[in-house]
């Protein structure tokens, strides 16, 4: 099932665009029903993420992260990063949404992950 452009528009906006949206990381797949493992301890927070105004990429309206996104460095090791979701809060709130990162990260004591400008990419068709 696919939206029209004017609906994956409306949607995109409502949903990412008003409002402060946070950007979690995790070590297991949040899961529709929002139990996966989110990172925790070693400084982890997350990290508020804005997004572009929706534009057709590849067939789909996309939006993308308009600046960088620097996580603080693990004061602990993170373990290894293997999907993110998109919440409605800087701690608690509602998942959004969920996906696979492309590359799986691990996080170590020292180490900072860094999101730059346009790599968080969400698509709707």
């Amino acid at each position: 099932m696919g939206f029209s452009n004017a609906r994956a528009i409306a949607i995109l906006n409502q949903e990412f665009r008003t409002g402060t949206v946070f950007l979690a990381l995790y070590t297991t797949s949040p899961t529709a029903a929002d139990t996966g493992t989110e990172v925790s301890g070693g400084a982890y927070v997350r990290q508020p993420i804005t997004f572009s105004v929706p534009a057709v990429e590849a067939g789909q309206q996309t939006i993308k992260n308009l600046a960088e996104i620097l996580f603080p460095i693990a004061t602990a090791d993170w373990g290894t990063i293997t999907h993110f979701g998109i919440r409605t809060a800087a701690t608690a709130g509602t998942l959004i949404t969920f996906g696979a990162l492309q590359n799986a990260r691990t996080i170590n004591a020292g180490e900072r992950l860094t999101l730059t400008i346009g790599n968080g990419v969400l698509r709707l068709s």
